[in-house]
């Protein structure tokens, strides 16, 4: 299990900057994550310029300068950058903000675009970290999902990563269409046997939008009953808790230690900047917590930033009842839980004594330290229903709250 969180009111959860990549080389039809396909390229320069003036601008909205505990290259593919535009993003973050000792600078990677001498290029710009999408260890089932890489490349690439990074994840996708118990428990076993100290686990989900959705609904995608899921998500948590790599998170699991700092930052409710086409920050500004969310599609995105300094479609300050049922959803999430003084802190508010013990009762929810709740496994099977109730018991709490300016 991940260190608990500091019981102090006061603990913010961390700073992080999130940087966000466009493009891929193919859309998998499962994904509905803000990707997109460029045949003639892009003009890298430009959107590397673009990235650093939104930096620029995002951090002159800032309450107060503080050094970065955490950078995270996300997507799209990350690992279709040049190692050059990632050197420059992290050298302008930290002569914004300075980097926090241990700072973890994470690159997400698709095994078709991995190559030793690019790895080599992302460790000398300062990448200390790196998550790869394997997705399956099946060539069947990776030709299913729309991958464009085979089992055998996606075990070069690990052990590229390995060789280069001293932090290394991946990530699977179960619960996939024909999947049986048996052949997840062979495939996790494999899983289990390569893994590096952190491994994302996520059960395969019908996204909105998707060509996955249009065959699911035309009755061409069948895939498991919720009973054989939830016995999948079960055989999940069982194995790799034996393996060494117990949940930290609902699909996230990490021998101690290894935890990804970057979204514990997301899921202790810490702020975050959010930079590029369709990224989503959790901005700290002199009158309160502010939600952002950036233009989605990359060339109306580069227009706003060229013409504003930002890309910004959506932001809004968070009102104190909206904080308060963000950290209840993403803290619950955690196998440490949530400290209910931060919650009362920031929020203003606390659960419901009663709520909180008929939900004990229950199985659901448990306190494993004093002025703390978290999920229990039962729980998370049911999170939503659980957060739902909890928020629809809060309380005010008796600590000084400083209101969100309009």
């Amino acid at each position: 299990m991940s260190e608990a969180l500091d019981s102090s009111p006061d603990c913010d959860g961390g700073f992080a900057v999130y940087i966000h990549w466009p493009f891929c080389a193919q859309k998998c039809p499962y994904c509905d994550f803000n990707s997109h396909v460029r045949h003639g390229g892009w003009d890298e320069g430009a959107y590397l310029a673009a990235y650093l003036r939104e930096l620029t601008s995002t951090a002159a909205a800032l309450a107060r300068p503080r050094a970065v505990d955490s950078i995270f290259f996300g997507g799209g593919t990350p690992s279709l950058m040049a190692p050059g535009t990632v050197s420059g993003i992290i050298e302008a973050i930290d002569a914004r903000f300075g980097l926090a000792d241990g700072c973890e600078i994470t690159l997400e990677a698709n095994p078709g675009s991995v190559d030793a001498a690019r790895f080599r290029g992302y460790r000398a710009a300062g990448v200390n970290r790196v998550s790869l999408g394997l997705q399956a260890l099946d060539d069947a089932h990776l030709q299913r999902l729309g991958r464009i890489h085979s089992v055998a490349e996606a075990l070069t690439a690990l052990d590229i990563a390995r060789s280069t990074f001293d932090r290394v994840s991946f990530d699977l996708i179960y619960a996939r269409p024909g999947m049986t118990e048996s052949a997840w428990e062979a495939e996790l076993a494999r899983a289990l046997a390569l893994q590096a100290g952190h491994l994302s686990l996520y059960q395969l989900t019908i996204e909105d939008g998707t060509p996955f959705a249009s065959l699911h609904r035309a009755g061409k995608l069948i895939i498991p009953e919720p009973e054989l899921a939830d016995r999948l998500y079960e055989i999940t948590q069982d194995m790799c808790e034996a393996g060494g790599l117990p949940a930290y998170e609902i699909s996230n699991h990490a021998r101690p230690g290894d935890e990804s700092r970057h979204n514990l930052v997301y899921w202790r409710y810490g702020h975050y900047l959010g930079l590029g086409p369709g990224a989503h920050g959790r901005e700290p500004r002199p009158n309160g917590r502010y939600a952002t969310v950036n233009e989605r599609n990359p060339e109306a995105w580069l227009a706003r930033v060229s013409e504003m300094g930002r890309g910004l479609t959506e932001v809004s300050c968070l009102a104190l009842d909206e904080q308060a049922d963000e950290l209840l959803l993403m803290g619950l999430r955690l196998s440490e839980g949530i400290d209910l003084a931060r919650l009362a802190a920031i929020g203003g508010v606390r659960p419901s004594t009663t709520v909180v013990a008929r939900l004990e009762g229950l199985g659901m929810l448990e306190m494993p330290r004093t002025d703390c709740i978290r999920a229990t496994r039962a729980g998370r099977f049911v999170l939503n229903e659980l957060v739902r109730q909890l928020a629809l018991a809060f309380e005010p709490a008796e600590v000084a709250i400083r209101p969100c300016a309009s």
